[in-house]
């Protein structure tokens, strides 16, 4: 009987699998994959890119015989067709998927260059961080996240079950796509809203210093993601170009009807404007999936703690010991005071019990609402 490694009974790919590209993404799936006792052949233009990525240990360095059952491609969106149809040509034997947040483009091109689209099929894990590069990655970025497998005609079921078995080893969900309604999705859940949050990011430019000091939840969940990568984002809504164009074109219209009413706010028809765009974006809200992919609504309690070590552990071994669960929780710093806040999220149900055994126990109870 053959001797298995603690990692070989809960890991589906046999491995090697081939990572080209240590970048965020490429060295994160090297990571997670060697947890899982895969091995993994790590590949980059960059020399510096590729010595930190190993140094990490997302993985090793190419050797002659190196016969990968998947090559994972996880290079700027520009040259994602071009490095597919390299590594199908290379590798003959191997199944070849991309994590470029571009599913029918690539695959267009690929079709028109005659390239052997059997043994491809687009993927996109819906997971990424504010940084860039080897350094920043992470084994668990995909942990509960969904990862997108965009099919077509010209694969079989049983060739691309690989890219899935990828996806479950590093923890993803996998949610079966066509590569044109990917490309739309994620205009509206990542590419437009990458580019509503630059926007007001800049507005803060020409913000006076004081105003700043007054930011809260709103503004830095706005713009969180306003940090990204310029020259990555340019090569990303450069290839959805058509479907951001659409969601930014109705977006244009509303924000005009909304300009139109902030000129006379008191004429005649200006409030329910107003309040109409706001109850649609209620209703937008309701429509994203909650813990366990629900759209259940819950109730927010902000409790006040003390800026020293060992508060926050203390609230959260509370709330498990009254047995409530956490469905969500949310930190921000109180500026110029010494105090955090925590936003911690429950199901209705519980919001008043909650509430009540907090203030009990001594806990400063800033608002709660369902």
């Amino acid at each position: 009987m053959t001797d298995l490694t603690p990692h070989d009974t809960d890991r589906r790919l046999r491995g090697p699998v081939r990572v080209v590209g240590a970048g965020l993404l490429g060295a994160s799936i090297g990571l997670a994959l060697r947890e899982k006792g895969v091995d993994v052949v790590l590949d980059d233009v960059s020399p510096a890119a590729l010595a930190l990525a190993v140094d990490y240990g997302a993985g090793r360095r190419p050797a002659v015989g190196d016969a990968p059952e998947l090559v994972v491609v996880a290079v700027p969106p520009d040259v994602v067709a071009t490095v597919v149809a390299r590594e199908l040509a290379d590798h003959p034997d191997a199944i070849v998927t991309d994590v470029a947040s571009v599913k029918a483009g690539p695959l267009a091109e690929l079709v028109a260059a005659g390239a052997d689209v059997s043994r491809y099929i687009g993927s996109h894990p819906m997971a990424g961080r504010e940084r860039s590069g080897p350094t920043a990655a992470r084994a668990d970025l995909f942990v509960g996240r969904p990862w997108v497998i965009a099919g077509h005609d010209g694969i079989t079921y049983q060739r691309a079950a690989v890219v899935e078995d990828l996806a479950l080893d590093v923890g993803a969900t996998v949610v079966p796509m066509e590569p044109a309604a990917h490309d739309l999705a994620v205009a509206y859940v990542s590419h437009v809203p990458q580019i509503v949050s630059t926007l007001m990011a800049s507005r803060l430019r020409d913000a006076p210093d004081g105003a700043l000091g007054l930011a809260g939840g709103g503004v830095r969940d706005v713009t969180r993601v306003a940090a990204s990568d310029p020259g990555l984002w340019v090569q990303i809504i450069g290839a959805n170009a058509a479907n951001v164009r659409h969601v930014l074109a109705d977006l244009r219209d509303e924000l005009t009807g909304l300009l139109g009413a902030l000129d006379d706010p008191a004429a005649a028809g200006a409030p329910r404007t107003l309040a109409e765009a706001i109850a649609a974006g209620n209703r937008g809200v309701e429509r994203l999936p909650g813990k366990h992919g629900t759209t259940k609504r819950f109730a927010q309690v902000v409790v006040l703690v003390d800026d020293t070590p060992g508060q926050i552990a203390a609230l959260l071994t509370f709330i498990g010991e009254i047995g409530i669960n956490l469905e969500d929780m949310r930190l921000e710093h109180s500026p110029g005071a010494p105090i955090g806040i925590v936003e911690v999220s429950v199901v209705p149900e519980q919001e008043q019990r909650l509430v009540e055994q907090l203030e009990g126990r001594g806990w400063r109870i800033a608002a709660a609402w369902a």
